[in-house]
């Protein structure tokens, strides 16, 4: 089942955004190994990101095996904070 998460960042801006971004994907407009969907923009007090991937399981790989280590290391630039997380079970997702 798809599994969507959804990233706050308060305060977070687009220099942080492609600072953090360009630390944990593969290449420019590269998605990571089972995430299937990416957008980013500017909201209200912040920054978000919404990701979908193939899998809950997916999205802990990618967070626990290359998200988490490189943003716990400190990314230069990138987001000084963890965001607030919104994790979804997607009932249907259209391309």
């Amino acid at each position: 089942m798809a599994y969507g998460i959804v990233h706050f960042f308060p305060g977070g801006t687009k220099e942080q955004y492609e600072a953090s971004i360009a630390a944990v994907h593969p290449g420019p407009d590269k998605l990571p190994d089972g995430q299937v969907f990416h957008a980013a923009g500017p909201s209200a007090g912040g920054w978000t990101i919404m990701a979908v991937h193939e899998s809950q399981e997916s999205w802990e790989r990618f967070r626990d095996q290359i998200l988490m280590p490189r943003m716990q290391a400190g990314i230069e630039g990138g987001f000084p904070t963890p965001p607030e997380e919104t994790a979804i079970d997607l009932y249907k997702v259209v391309v």
